[in-house]
């Protein structure tokens, strides 16, 4: 369990925390390429790090990431015109270039000087596999472009969507990383759905093996982790080994459809204390060209695609004002929860801890190994920036790694056995 003044610090993000002064050493999502699509489009409210910002693309396409209110009397630039590169407050027509410079002051005399003494706060922006990233730290700390496997591939050839979650970013992020869950939240009832290593039904790797050991090696950019399942009755080991990439990224081997053996990852990144977003990212190991009809079918698995989506929203249907649609009579028959999609499921029981969990009142065991490190990690990124270092993982190593799983037999170093696996390949 934490203490109480442990707690407050490891949740809370917001400008001048201690957490939140190491999470602005990183480049963060802020938002989606498609939520700003075109030169001139409609500008884009943004929450970070419970900073209140505004997104627009301008006439020459670069991404301004601007604070919401404007400078002079504090209105949403969120009305704002984008045009003529630079959004325009529509208040008193005051304009503000992706730098945050005031470029035009029309009510002001044209002989006044003052829009040159008059700035936006704004952070730098870069674009990578379909994602608006800002860096919100100190500018001579600015650490490498985002450059994971992932985010440098073609247009086309990985996808990245998001979803919104009420609740404080660590306790989403936690469940992301817990790898015993997978045995019960997600687990199917049928004996018929398949076996093995990706199967969730009853006769699967997870369904057999349900306390996985867990090793963790530290990293210089977070941590490599094992879920090692003993299947007994093959004589044989199921390994998962993930990569946890600082402040708050997570890979993971899948399967995936149509043959297809992909990594897997999510970001969860604070809106806010009590809100946070879910990237999640897929591509396949080989590098090939991803389908829509590929990723429709992977993202509807998880309960995500755009059909489960409150129409104009990243919020899910399945939520907690409707108590994600648990269907009593499905977790009787059908699933262990009776809540349809996999990350549905996650989120019933992220959210429904409360805004954030009262950490005093937990009890780990074994099983929350990596949860535990996580934390060890965060709190110390939090203290080196305190006392002036630079926070672990804000170099580019970790742009150069994946996940990957394995069964082999019993006895085996996982290890030696997956580590060339562990390695970038495109």
């Amino acid at each position: 369990m934490l203490s109480r003044e442990v707690n407050e610090r490891i949740t809370r993000t917001g400008p001048g925390t201690p957490v939140g002064e190491a999470m602005r050493r990183y480049w963060i999502p802020a938002l989606l390429t498609e939520e700003i699509p075109a030169p001139d489009s409609p500008p884009v409210r943004v929450g970070i790090l419970g900073e209140k910002l505004v997104a627009f693309r301008n006439t020459n396409g670069s991404v301004g990431l601007v604070a919401e209110n404007c400078p002079h009397r504090g209105a949403s630039l969120f009305f704002g015109r984008n045009e003529e590169a630079g959004i325009r407050c529509v208040y008193h027509g005051w304009k503000f270039d992706t730098s945050g410079s005031c470029v035009d002051m029309p009510n002001e005399p044209p002989e006044s000087n003052f829009k040159s003494k008059v700035k936006v706060a704004a952070y730098p922006t870069v674009e990578a596999g379909g994602v608006v990233w800002a860096y919100m730290g100190p500018a001579d700390k600015r650490p490498p472009d985002p450059a994971y496997e992932w985010a440098r591939l073609p247009k086309g050839h990985s996808f990245c969507s998001k979803t919104y979650e009420e609740c404080n970013y660590l306790q989403s992020m936690e469940g992301g990383i817990d790898s015993s869950h997978s045995s019960f939240l997600h687990r199917t009832l049928s004996a018929t759905e398949g076996s093995g290593a990706g199967s969730f039904g009853a006769t699967g790797y997870r369904a057999k093996a349900t306390a996985p050991k867990l090793v963790v090696l530290r990293t210089d950019y977070g941590y490599t982790y094992a879920s090692i399942r003993h299947i007994k009755d093959e004589e044989k080991n199921f390994v998962r080994a993930y990569q946890f990439i600082m402040p708050f990224q997570q890979m993971r081997a899948y399967d995936g459809f149509n043959g297809k053996k992909s990594v897997h990852g999510h970001m969860w990144v604070p809106i806010d204390d009590e809100h946070c977003w879910v990237y999640n990212w897929m591509y396949h190991m080989d590098g090939s060209a991803m389908s829509p009809e590929d990723v429709h079918t992977e993202e509807a698995f998880f309960g995500r695609a755009p059909e489960h989506m409150v129409p104009g929203t990243y919020r899910l249907i399945r939520n907690k004002d409707n108590d994600f649609m648990i269907d009593r009579e499905a977790q009787r028959t059908v699933s262990y929860t009776g809540i349809e999609g996999v990350n549905t499921q996650d989120m019933a029981v992220q959210e429904g801890m409360g805004p954030i969990y009262d950490r005093t009142k937990e009890h780990l065991g074994s099983a929350d190994l990596a949860i535990i490190t996580a934390r060890r990690l965060l709190l110390d990124a939090a203290k080196d920036v305190e006392e002036g270092r630079d926070p672990q993982g804000t170099g580019d190593s970790g742009y150069f790694v994946r996940a990957a799983e394995m069964v082999m037999p019993e006895g085996t170093n996982w290890y030696e056995a997956m580590k060339a696996e562990l390695v970038a390949k495109l």
